[in-house]
């Protein structure tokens, strides 16, 4: 079976609760049991609340805000870092003020040590803010921790479909490489890397299938990683460290701008000599998983959402563009959170709420 035929398989399997990746051998099972405890014994377990990245960016820029939901696990919150201005949350939405000059409200409801099963809580917490976007960052967790894939993926795109019923634009990062763990060894190392690449192409397919938008992790956002990974891992050598964090925020910032309709218009189509282009999903969702930065998000071909070998994908290299000048977040004046529809509209002043 190819890798596309072997990525839309598994993403059946997630729809209609088939089989999912096949199981190792005895012998080779009973070696990786071993190897991962001694891995997760290195990396150690993931504790500490990180900096909240819950506040209002754009100080003086324009309202109305733009909100934003964060959803995730640990590397959606910014586990391992110091500072707020270090957490992912803090340099996209700094990045989103900035890109469209508007005042930006974030909130996040990412957990550290998250995994799918944990999205639909996440997903419940997040609609009464009424986001235009919600950022999803879900999948190592899974996959270190042995969840089926099909179990892992059904539960995503449940979560994005619930989001898109609101009417709220979903951007997925995919499952990380974690193949590129150095406390990972040899032949764990390589089972990783499998896995995570076929729950990234499963998760991809998902989300489109659902009308959300999937940007592709990959390698852990480049060959930088590879190359220094003490710039760019934490201390523990499995989450990014300041740095890692924000090369993946910039990653996602051109793909929420997209979504929210706020780039230029000649970059709204594909253009082949940055290698884009459309593609049947299985195909892309494949090709992307190996690509950091690939962006996938569902289109139409001669007037068409679907061809014979099923959902037509626009695969997209985004324009990153420079690095935001980062912010603290900002309360509003009142120290309350930003209110939603109905309580604006039973203000007892009868004023507009600040926005």
């Amino acid at each position: 079976m190819g890798k596309a035929a072997a990525a839309r398989k598994l993403a059946a399997a997630a729809a209609f609760g088939g089989g999912g990746l096949t199981a190792a051998g005895g012998g080779l099972y009973g070696l990786l049991r071993l190897e991962a405890a001694m891995a997760r014994k290195r990396i150690g377990n993931a504790t500490g609340t990180p900096p909240d990245a819950t506040g209002w960016y754009g100080r003086n820029r324009p309202g109305p805000a733009i909100k934003v939901a964060l959803i995730g696990d640990s590397s959606a919150a910014g586990y391992g870092v110091d500072g707020v201005i270090e957490t992912p949350g803090a340099v996209l939405a700094s990045g989103l003020s900035e890109r469209a000059d508007r005042r930006v409200y974030l909130r996040s409801f990412a957990v550290v040590g998250a995994r799918s099963s944990d999205l639909a809580a996440q997903v419940e917490a997040a609609l009464p803010i009424e986001p235009e976007v919600a950022v999803i960052l879900i999948g190592a967790n899974d996959v270190t921790h042995r969840v089926p894939p099909k179990s892992s993926v059904r539960l995503l795109s449940e979560a994005v479909n619930r989001l898109r019923s609101a009417d709220i634009q979903v951007i997925v990062g995919t499952c990380p490489d974690l193949g590129t763990i150095k406390p990972i060894q040899p032949p764990l190392k390589q089972v990783a890397r499998s896995w995570s690449r076929r729950l990234a192409a499963a998760q991809a397919i998902a989300v489109v299938e659902a009308d959300g938008r999937t940007v592709s992790l990959s390698s852990i956002l480049g060959p930088e990683f590879a190359a220094d990974t003490a710039a760019f891992f934490g201390p523990d050598q499995f989450h990014p460290s300041a740095e890692g964090y924000a090369s993946m925020a910039s990653v996602l910032l051109p793909s929420v701008l997209a979504a929210l309709d706020l780039i230029p218009e000649e970059q709204i189509l594909p253009e082949t000599r940055r290698g884009e282009g459309v593609l049947p999903i299985a195909r892309a969702a494949v090709q992307a998983a190996k690509t950091p930065g690939t962006e996938l998000g569902g289109t139409e071909v001669g007037g068409s959402r679907r061809g014979v070998r099923g959902l037509w994908v626009a695969l997209r290299h985004r324009q990153q563009g420079p690095r935001p000048d980062t912010q603290a977040p900002e309360s509003d004046e009142s120290g309350r959170e930003i209110p939603t529809a109905d309580q604006r509209s039973d203000s007892m002043d009868g004023r507009p709420a600040r926005s």
